[in-house]
């Protein structure tokens, strides 16, 4: 068997013409049909089971809600093990579970409890795999190639969405639920191939990696203190939580409003797919000509629509379109919110960043699925879209302060521009906390100028580390600004100064015009007696 290699490609086609991507992406677009094909036929067999719409919303919340538990452990370590074997035992899981559930499904053995059982641990296969897909990316394609390579990943989603639903419906409608079953846990298959193949070559550190729960503490922390990150997580959250309601009821409108069978219900989610997959299309030349922000609004907008259109609905060809219109909104937002979640998340923290932008995105999709559902089981499903329509438009508003930015303005790749510090004795690792004061000599009147530009690096010292941040002028010396900032220990700060990024130096660049004198600002580092 031929090895896999992530091979750089100077030919102008694409992520596409790099060939662990290539594969794992065509890898994907198969597993996921399986995947596809088991929400069709979960969904459907849920309605078989139990008429509650709380139930059947709660095989949407079974799905989503281990990303939610699960997402940021995920990606915590993601970032200190092996990603491609972290791939191997997640997609094995997976494998497991489906497998399972065809088998006691084969069996007439499958219950509510158990429908939901098995959804929830194959969420949690899902879980454990995505912020690592996410994290790898950057790893198989060239920089300028990630921008196409993240919404050629939208793209591969919608493709199998398109094709799974429809081909799962007629599956259950023809061979019966355990069939799409068997064949979900057949497709994953496709995924451990290229995996067994890939020769991924091994991280070289040049620090200890990280322990578990330091590397949870660390991603929680980026995220706190990176604007671009909140950014993302506020606007997912305003979306994903009121766009879960035509999710979270589409079961239920296609058998008890338009009389569907299985096949009509997976052609319903086969029209949203394809809706994605012209939207994924028509997407590369959009983002050149309008701004991601501007795209994200008429998305809100077309989906807000969509899912009003759905409780009102009187047949099943009304419902295709507004279900293909869906789409179109549906890829639209979500390949917004990846694109400036990958570019607000530097290398060393990527995995856990994103995976906290999972844990928001999956977070809002079980809470509101939830919502959703109870408010359907006390009012109805048409209510419950008109509410979640309403709250949609509503959210509109947080497009007005947290924009999306059109391309990347920062750049996160490493630039190692800190000194080494000046030490008489090497400290042990573990050594700590450790005080680090940088001490400027600014004109005077120029000071208030200075503080402005300086109190901006909070965020930044926050972000890689510092427990603690300060600011401080010298009474008797007019112009002498100490900034200081604590770490938790020495070998946290020798990481400090691994995560600096090409950004962070052209600023530091900018605090040190203000800086008078030949020699830099003087650096000092402390620690508390042992």
């Amino acid at each position: 068997m031929t090895a896999l290699q992530p091979t750089k490609s100077t030919d102008a086609s694409g992520p596409l013409s790099f060939p662990v991507f290539r594969a794992l992406w065509i890898a994907t677009i198969i597993s996921n049909v399986g995947t596809w094909m088991h929400d069709v036929g979960a969904g459907w067999l849920m309605t078989s089971l139990s008429p509650n719409p709380l139930l059947v919303a709660l095989v949407q919340a079974a799905t989503t809600l281990p990303m939610f538990l699960f997402a940021l452990p995920a990606g915590a370590m993601a970032d200190i093990v092996d990603r491609r074997k972290m791939l191997l035992a997640a997609q094995t899981l997976g494998l497991i579970a489906a497998a399972i559930l065809a088998v006691l499904t084969a069996q007439g053995l499958t219950t509510p409890e158990v429908l939901l059982a098995a959804t929830f641990v194959l969420g949690i296969a899902a879980a454990l795999s995505a912020p690592v897909f996410q994290a790898i990316v950057p790893e198989l394609v060239d920089k300028p190639a990630l921008p196409d390579a993240i919404a050629l990943n939208s793209l591969g989603v919608n493709i199998s969405r398109a094709i799974g639903p429809a081909l799962g419906g007629v599956i259950v409608a023809f061979a019966g639920t355990p069939a799409v079953f068997a064949l979900n846990a057949i497709s994953v298959l496709a995924v451990l191939l290229v995996l067994f193949t890939w020769k991924r070559p091994e991280t070289v550190r040049a620090l200890p990696a990280e322990h578990f729960f330091g590397a949870l503490k660390a991603g929680y922390r980026y995220t706190r203190h990176s604007p671009a990150m909140r950014l993302v997580l506020v606007r997912a959250v305003g979306f994903f939580l009121f766009g879960s309601g035509l999710w979270a009821m589409l079961p239920l409108v296609a058998r008890r409003g338009l009389m569907l069978d299985a096949a009509g219900y997976g052609a319903l989610l086969g029209c949203m797919g394809a809706g994605a997959v012209l939207g994924a299309i028509a997407l590369k030349r959009l983002r050149k000509a309008i701004s991601a922000n501007t795209i994200s609004v008429g998305a809100t907008l077309l989906f807000a629509l969509a899912t009003l259109a759905l409780a009102l609905v009187p047949n099943a060809w009304i419902a295709g379109a507004v279900m293909f219109a869906a789409g179109l909104a549906w890829i639209g937002m979500l390949t917004a919110l990846n694109v400036a979640a990958q570019m607000a998340s530097a290398g060393w923290v990527k995995a856990r960043a994103l995976a906290v932008y999972l844990l928001v995105f999956q977070g809002a999709m079980t809470g509101g699925s939830i919502l959703w559902g109870s408010l359907a089981a006390s009012t109805s499903v048409a209510t419950a879209l008109s509410v979640a329509a309403v709250g949609q438009a509503a959210a509109l508003v947080l497009a007005l302060r947290w924009r999306l930015p059109q391309d990347s303005t920062t750049d996160l790749a490493p630039s190692n521009h800190w000194a080494e510090p000046v030490i008489s004795v090497q400290p042990a690792d573990d050594r700590g906390p450790v005080l680090i004061e940088i001490e400027y000599r600014v004109e005077p009147a120029r000071l208030a100028e200075f503080v402005d530009a300086l109190r901006k690096f909070r965020f930044v010292r926050q972000r890689d580390g510092a427990i603690r941040w300060d600011v401080w002028e010298d009474v008797a010396e007019p112009g002498r600004v100490v900034e200081a900032f604590i770490v938790e220990s020495w070998l946290e700060h020798q990481r400090q100064h691994a995560r600096t990024t090409r950004t962070d130096r052209l600023n530091q660049e900018v605090l040190t015009a203000f800086h008078l004198g030949d020699r830099p600002p003087a650096v000092r580092h402390m620690l508390r007696p042992l």
